[in-house]
């Protein structure tokens, strides 16, 4: 009877002990999970700061010479063709000038064609009284001074046609010292800036010397990307990878774009990293996309992709090679893994998980330790 009693006692000490425990055992953490998929996995280099983009030309234009504008043939915003006239100066004096020098020219060529006229004709009558003479009919001395005569003939005939020649230089020059009162599109493009209004005085920029260009014109249809890449990353990159750019300005939005040019050395600026100069050049726009030159943009640079291959999310990898899991008794378990090729979002899994195995999702929430006993509240799909 006493052992019964001693056995119902010992029963009800243990139920006792384990509703205590049962109770009393801490609540579990919920957590989110993610399913491992199989997918593509990048290796890729970013930028360190904001890229630019840049017009393929741009030119801060100045006259050669200072002086009085006198005409403006563009405004800010307007688009113009290659050679088309955008500023003048007052050149009164040098219009002149050049009308000198064409009617100095008129008169050089007008004299040639009197001194060679008469040469010609010179010439005709020493041939004349050459024949003349072989035949007795005049005498020997006026063929001689006939002949004479021709040879002096054609010499001004050479020397007039030099000074016409001299003259057309003239007019070149004259020509020349008027064309640099006249600012001129040196590329089709767009007028970015306009410095001056007609009647103020422009001047060119010395040597040394900042001044504002009298126009800022650059190419509104050709762009391209220049950021800076990590000097750790620059050996890795070559001319026509693969890029992809993403701008402030139009979000959401993806354009394909491939190196073009790297930088020939590292740049090394106070208190900055190390830098090298990346640019890649666009593979097209969509419609209706419109670029400006110095809008801010990202690239990333494609150097390895894996396809097909199993993935998680990179920030769900801990101390550098493991995940948590929730095993089979409800709590969470640090597991091994092996990983290929890594990027900011995704990570390649060559061992250690399985696909549509459930990996904890908010790591580095409070209670989410190796251990805990858990209880899974929502599946993301990553």
């Amino acid at each position: 009877m006493r052992m019964k009693k001693w056995i119902v006692s010992a029963i009800a000490a243990v139920v006792l002990v384990g509703l205590f425990y049962y109770w009393s055992r801490p609540e579990p953490v919920m957590v989110s999970v993610v399913t491992v998929e199989r997918g593509i996995v990048e290796r890729t280099v970013a930028n360190t700061r904001a890229g630019t983009v840049k017009a393929c030309q741009r030119s801060r234009l100045s006259l050669p010479i200072g002086g009085q504008i006198a005409a403006l043939y563009v405004k800010e915003g307007d688009r113009v063709e290659a050679g088309q006239l955008l500023m003048a100066l007052w050149n009164k004096d040098r219009v002149a000038q050049l009308e000198v020098t064409k009617a100095s020219e008129l008169s050089a060529m007008k004299e040639k064609q009197s001194v060679c006229i008469a040469a010609e004709s010179d010439m005709r009558e020493s041939r004349r009284l050459t024949n003349l003479a072989k035949k007795n009919l005049v005498s020997k001395e006026s063929a001689d001074v006939a002949k004479s005569r021709a040879e002096a003939s054609a010499a001004g005939c050479e020397a007039a046609k030099a000074r016409e020649v001299q003259a057309n230089s003239t007019v070149a020059a004259a020509s020349a010292v008027l064309e640099q009162t006249y600012l001129r599109a040196p590329f089709a493009g767009s007028v970015a800036e306009v410095t001056g209004e007609i009647g103020e005085f422009s001047t060119p920029s010395p040597p040394g010397v900042a001044t504002p260009p009298a126009i800022d014109l650059l190419t509104d249809r050709c762009h391209y990307i220049s950021a800076p890449i990590d000097e750790v990353d620059a050996s890795d990159i070559s001319i026509g990878v693969t890029v992809r750019v993403t701008l402030d300005a139009f979000r959401g939005q993806i354009f394909p774009a491939k190196i073009r040019r790297i930088s020939p050395y590292i740049m090394d600026f106070e208190k900055q990293a190390r830098t090298v100069e990346v640019e890649a050049e666009l593979d097209g726009l969509a419609e209706g996309v419109k670029l400006l030159a110095g809008y801010s943009a990202d690239m990333e640079i494609i150097l390895d992709t894996h396809g097909d291959v199993l993935r998680i999310p990179s920030e769900l990898v801990v101390d550098d090679g493991y995940v948590l899991v929730v095993d089979d008794s409800g709590y969470l378990q640090r597991k091994a893994i092996e990983k290929g090729l890594s990027n900011w979002r995704y990570t390649e899994i060559n061992s250690g998980l399985i696909e549509a195995e459930k990996i904890v999702s908010n790591v580095g929430s409070a209670g989410v330790v190796e251990g805990a006993r858990v209880e899974i509240g929502t599946v993301e799909d990553d």
